[in-house]
């Protein structure tokens, strides 16, 4: 799928385990007078410790970059990106009209994961001077062009020269389980827990953990789930805590800090 009218891009992100590693996949696409399509493949070096969801959204930044540097680049009024990531296609308009004048809060409050990124979007949006339209499309379809980017994506997150996209400490979890968003009630309680990563939020000057619950007896012991806190309350990954929770299952926060408890080791 491309169209005549418009300066088209796929893009793919990828991302690895064990290592984590991050990779993109871009390919530019352009009609011709003669309807025929002309492609330029762009293959980048990956990311350590980097999530899918970044990657997706790195692949749109440097996908529109790449164009503006394009020949026929200015000879189109609007760009087409292609992209299988509901998560960039559905929340794209949100980062533009809400989240950016919103401290890249959603409405309920909460944290916007990858704020950095979506605000290195739109920049470049607005930078090319372009009307940029999104347009989902089926992951591992027979779309060729869709084919092309997983592949690069693959192949740049096999090579992983850049550094993290973002600063996240992390420490081994002791529960078995996996993380499950939403998973422990949030109802202003007390609770013990173990931090297993924590990274600061720069644009919204929050911390975000993830954290596994130790509190002995506790219904949720083992459950392993998010939390944020304001800047003010600062907590170690690796470290055991004693806190307090809000009462807003939507914009979970540790809102206070009775004590550091003795380390646990995993």
């Amino acid at each position: 799928m491309t169209f005549e009218d418009a300066f088209n891009i796929y893009t793919d992100g990828s991302s690895r385990s064990h290592p984590r590693t991050g990779g993109i996949g871009i390919r530019l696409i352009v009609v011709n007078s003669d309807g025929i399509e002309e492609t330029e493949d762009i293959e980048l070096p990956g990311y350590h410790g980097s999530t899918n969801n970044q990657m997706e959204l790195l692949a749109c930044i440097e996908g529109i970059k790449q164009a503006m540097r394009h020949l026929l680049f200015g000879n189109f009024g609007r760009i087409a990106i292609f992209s299988d990531s509901i998560y960039v296609v559905e929340n794209q308009s949100r980062a533009f009209w809400t989240w950016s004048r919103n401290r890249w809060l959603n409405n309920d409050g909460k944290a916007v994961d990858n704020a950095d990124l979506w605000k290195e979007l739109l920049r470049v949006i607005k930078r090319c001077q372009k009307r940029v339209d999104f347009y989902w499309i089926k992951g591992h379809s027979k779309d060729q062009h869709n084919k092309a980017v997983d592949k690069m994506a693959k192949r740049s997150s096999k090579n992983p020269l850049n550094p993290p996209v973002s600063i996240i400490k992390v420490r081994r979890k002791l529960s078995e389980r996996s993380v499950d968003p939403g998973c422990v009630p949030i109802k202003g309680q007390r609770i013990f827990i173990r931090v297993i990563n924590d990274t600061y939020l720069a644009l919204q000057r929050r911390f975000k953990y993830k954290y596994e619950v130790i509190s002995t007896g506790n219904p949720c012991q083992g459950y392993v789930d998010f939390i944020y806190s304001e800047k003010e309350i600062m907590l170690n990954a690796g470290h055991c805590y004693s806190v307090k929770l809000n009462d807003n299952p939507k914009n979970p926060m540790i809102i206070k800090v009775f004590r550091e408890l003795e380390k646990r080791k995993a």
